[in-house]
């Protein structure tokens, strides 16, 4: 059994849904490294329920490497596994459990380096870096980037393994996910009009929604290096109302904008909320005062777009030994490291087309696949 097998069998078995803590796995994580003579850094959410772990092996006064993935997974609710979620199973040259491909068995590599990395006479540390909450928004991976900022000297590149078939990944859309609120005033139905109804204002407010995203696929918002080719927007939840025969007082709809990287998708948002201030509010307030349509940020992350001519694309086409460049269509933690001026790039083993799937697996090839890649980030390290 490969290292990174049997490491991936530990971590598969840690429940960390982001509704739970990942408090059992970072401590294993540290205690692991701990053995291995390697001290990390814990950064706890402010309850202390979560953290994440920073850990460096080599010198500190060079630029280094960091091998950074987030430890938290989606939910199984609902979902038909035919394998247990939460235990490593083999089938057929596949590792199934939740989590294996996105992203547990890129971290279960990069662990398994770690005696290699020890022994190995580093001329460029190589950092991990382990995060919390990114499956919600990105959210603890943001201590963790202050935290490394804070160092003296800062990271030459970041390699976040994301699952991409082990493919050099240069670029994603950022996310903005937002919700309104509408407030109107409730009435019998029978007397509509001297009511105020949330529900058919929110649909007017989705509506226009619409519309503005149809512009977004202007031949010249276009850019052919995504797919989708321009920036998106759509409405994913909605609730409102208490019976038929009430007119509803209250209505929200939360709505996300995935945007290029070049787009700032408060653009749309502002927009947004003109027309519904201009347009929508006169009305409900002509006959209630108290109507209202609030706005509020849920979350957001950047894109990332990273040029071919780049030295991180260099490295990284040397480490995956591929100069296939591409992007991907879900986010992840990198444009957050690359605003923070940490040149990063995506790459790890797996294929998002099994990420958040019932029997979710990375294949064993794609494992060792990754360990290579790993190897020659060792490699590199040690000529300085």
């Amino acid at each position: 059994m490969s290292a990174s097998r049997e490491l991936l069998a530990h971590l598969v078995a840690f429940d960390t849904t982001s509704r739970e803590s990942n408090l059992a796995l970072i401590e294993f994580v540290r205690d692991y490294l701990v053995g291995h003579g390697v001290s990390s850094e814990l950064i706890y959410n402010e309850d202390g329920s979560k953290a994440n772990l920073f850990a460096s092996i080599g010198p500190a006064d060079v630029p280094g490497i960091v091998l950074s993935g987030h430890t938290d997974v989606v939910p199984v609710d609902g979902q038909a596994w035919t394998y247990p979620p939460f235990q490593l199973s083999e089938a057929d040259g596949r590792l199934y459990g939740r989590g294996t491909a996105d992203m547990k068995g890129y971290i279960a590599c990069v662990l398994a380096q770690v005696p290699a990395l020890v022994q190995a006479p580093l001329r460029r540390p190589v950092h991990i870096a382990l995060s919390y909450d990114e499956e919600v928004g990105c959210l603890g991976v943001r201590s963790l980037i202050e935290a490394l900022q804070r160092q003296p000297v800062q990271p030459m590149l970041c390699v976040i393994g994301e699952p991409t078939e082990l493919a050099p990944v240069l670029g994603h859309k950022g996310k903005l996910a937002m919700r309104c609120e509408v407030q109107g005033l409730a009435c019998h139905s029978a007397h509509a009009p001297s009511g105020v109804n949330a529900i058919e204002y929110a649909a007017r407010l989705i509506a226009e929604l619409g519309r503005l995203g149809d512009a977004l696929q202007a031949p010249t918002a276009r850019n052919e290096r995504f797919d989708p080719p321009f920036s998106t927007v759509q409405v994913g939840v909605i609730a409102g109302g208490t019976a038929l025969n009430i007119v509803p007082q209250h209505c929200r709809f939360d709505f996300e904008v995935r945007s290029l990287p070049a787009e700032d998708p408060r653009q749309l948002t502002q927009a947004l909320q003109r027309y519904a201030e201009h347009t929508l509010l006169p009305a409900m307030q002509a006959i209630s005062g108290q109507s209202a349509i609030r706005f509020s940020e849920l979350s957001s992350y950047p894109g990332l777009d990273v040029s071919h001519a780049s030295e991180a694309a260099r490295l990284i086409a040397r480490f995956s030994g591929s100069q296939a460049f591409s992007t991907v269509a879900f986010g992840t933690e990198g444009g957050l490291f690359d605003q923070a001026g940490i040149a990063t790039v995506v790459c790890g083993p797996g294929s998002m087309a099994q990420g958040h799937k019932p029997d979710e697996f990375v294949s064993v090839a794609q494992l060792a696949g990754c360990d290579e890649m790993l190897g020659r980030i060792l490699a590199f390290a040690c000529e300085g």
